[in-house]
């Protein structure tokens, strides 16, 4: 199975965190990074995808995604 997840929050060190954690995790980016600018907060808002390959796993609807 392929897991899919994509990862969002403010551009900070916290952001940067998490998706180092996922990929020390076994986790892969799957393409380019996105920004957007979120004017009510005043503030740039980061997404990125990551994919993960897991054996012997099959897909459930009803899976937590964080924890393969």
């Amino acid at each position: 199975m392929t897991a899919y997840r994509f990862l969002t929050g403010p551009d900070d060190a916290a952001f940067c965190h998490r998706v180092t954690e996922a990929l020390s995790l076994g986790w892969r980016l799957h393409g380019s990074p996105s920004l957007t600018f979120d004017p009510t907060q005043n503030r740039v808002i980061c997404g990125q995808a990551l994919i993960k390959d897991v054996e012997g796993l099959d897909y459930r609807p009803d899976m937590k995604l964080s924890e393969v």
